[in-house]
């Protein structure tokens, strides 16, 4: 049995995307900041006979981000798909003529220092399996820089960067690296970003291994107002 570990854990996307994947049959790893927080997370996936235990991490912080997934690989096995898609911080999106050097620390890594650390954690067991994969989860920004969030903006262009080029060079491995830009909020009530629809995409991404972007729904060209 392999595991499905999700870095940044909770109880929307994240928890429907778990079982998701917990009733095809992948143990589940879910890591957060805050333990009570998870055990509520690993009561619901138990309830529906799904196998999951949290591990607590904050992606700041990449010793204890290596340090849970390695444990978790331990304890639940090999970790097969890895789904990076943690919050940003509301202190990330400051408007870019307010946006100093030092505010690009924490952004950059959370968005891209913890994004490697995790794939090199976990690369060496897939390996091993010779197959796996890896699911980032993107706003709009992520290849639409806004003005008015540019902390965010240029954190997620450089995951999205880093993506792409796992993406090219893994394939060859049988590792696919897949993203999904979901442009506005997720709704439970929204016909195309809803936590269930975007858990199927995100099952989808990882059983038909097809192309590296995907969008939950189309973008708008602000310039022309065409997708």
């Amino acid at each position: 049995m392999t595991t499905f570990a999700l870095v940044g854990a909770g109880p929307g996307l994240g928890l429907v995307t778990a079982r998701r994947f917990g009733k095809a049959g992948h143990t589940v790893a879910l890591l957060a900041r805050d333990q009570g927080h998870l055990d509520d997370l690993v009561a619901a996936l138990d309830g529906d006979g799904i196998r999951a235990r949290g591990y607590t991490a904050d992606v700041l912080d990449p010793d204890a981000l290596t340090s849970a997934l390695h444990t978790a690989a331990e304890d639940l096995g090999t970790v097969e798909v890895l789904q990076y898609s943690p919050v940003p911080r509301a202190d990330f999106m400051k408007p870019v003529l307010e946006t100093t050097a030092g505010d690009l620390d924490a952004p950059l890594a959370f968005s891209v220092k913890a994004p490697v650390t995790c794939v090199n954690a976990i690369l060496p067991g897939m390996r091993d399996l010779g197959r796996g994969t890896l699911l980032f989860v993107n706003g709009g920004s992520a290849v639409r820089p806004k003005p008015s969030v540019a902390g965010t903006s240029i954190a997620f262009a450089g995951e999205s960067a880093y993506a792409q080029m796992l993406h090219t060079a893994l394939a060859p491995e049988n590792i696919h690296v897949a993203q999904l830009i979901v442009p506005g909020a997720i709704s439970p009530d929204s016909a195309t970003s809803s936590p269930e629809v975007l858990a199927e995409r995100l099952y989808a991404l990882h059983t038909a291994r097809d192309g590296f972007r995907h969008y939950a729904e189309p973008m708008p060209d602000p310039q022309d107002g065409t997708p």
